[in-house]
């Protein structure tokens, strides 16, 4: 299988991918057994590189990046650009956990607050009794890491998901990725809180559309900044590129 196609937005790339190609993707990663790493762009991930030239060099060497959010797949439409979809990890796990049954995958899962990527992965067991998932929580010091780490390869992982937000969890991977065993380590952001019920995502019919509009209704206080502010300043760069392009 070919490596799918690579966009540039701002700076950073995005591969022209729907959830189908996405998940034949890690196949063949899984297949090669080659260390690879993929990660995510939305908006928020897109504005915080903007400050942060680890998280801009960290995006710029993954093997994967698709779009998390919708923003990302306008953010290309304005630029004359197309994205099949957005795929955001509170609706594709569900996808990769039967994949993974199927397969006979073993995943590993670090992050979120103590007890929370044990329940996600509890809610996933219910629905895939087979599934073979090792949850960690994603509070470890630097002097916990290296048994973490220990922990993840002796369970033999073939994905390791890190869901620590960025640009945390994008750190975390690219300090100790050298260090995991696994073929596939994915960032995937605050999916484990979704899962687990410990967030709730918002009313449905927004969530497939203005899922940050979702977000914002749960959890304004925290994230009122992040979209009110930032989805203006996102769409506002792309267009004064767009110009400059032309």
């Amino acid at each position: 299988m070919s490596a799918p196609e690579r966009l540039q937005l701002l700076g950073l790339p995005v591969d022209v991918l729907d959830r189908s190609g996405m998940l034949a993707q890690v196949r063949q990663m899984i297949d090669n057994g080659r260390p690879k790493t993929v990660a995510y762009l939305n908006i928020h991930v897109v504005n915080s590189a903007r400050r942060d030239p680890e998280l801009t060099r960290f995006l710029q060497a993954a093997d994967l990046c698709y779009a998390d959010g919708q923003g990302i797949v306008l953010g290309a439409r304005l630029q004359g650009k197309h994205l099949p979809e957005r795929m955001t990890g509170a609706d594709w796990i569900w996808d990769l956990a039967a994949l993974a049954e199927k397969e006979g995958w073993t995943l590993a899962w670090v992050g979120s607050e103590p007890g929370v990527s044990k329940a996600a992965a509890k809610v996933l067991r219910d629905k895939h009794p087979s599934l073979k998932l090792h949850p960690e929580h994603g509070f470890h010091s630097p002097e916990q890491t290296p048994a973490l780490l220990e922990r993840i390869n002796a369970a033999k992982a073939d994905i390791v998901l890190v869901g620590m937000g960025t640009p945390l969890q994008e750190r975390w991977t690219a300090k100790n990725r050298a260090a995991l065993d696994a073929p596939v380590v994915w960032c995937l952001g605050a999916t484990a809180d979704f899962v687990s019920g410990k967030t709730d995502r918002g009313p449905g019919f927004l969530n497939q559309n203005a899922e940050w509009l979702a977000r914002l209704i749960t959890e304004p206080g925290r994230l009122w900044k992040r979209y009110l502010l930032g989805n203006p300043l996102f769409i506002a760069r792309v267009l004064k590129e767009r110009v400059l392009e032309r």
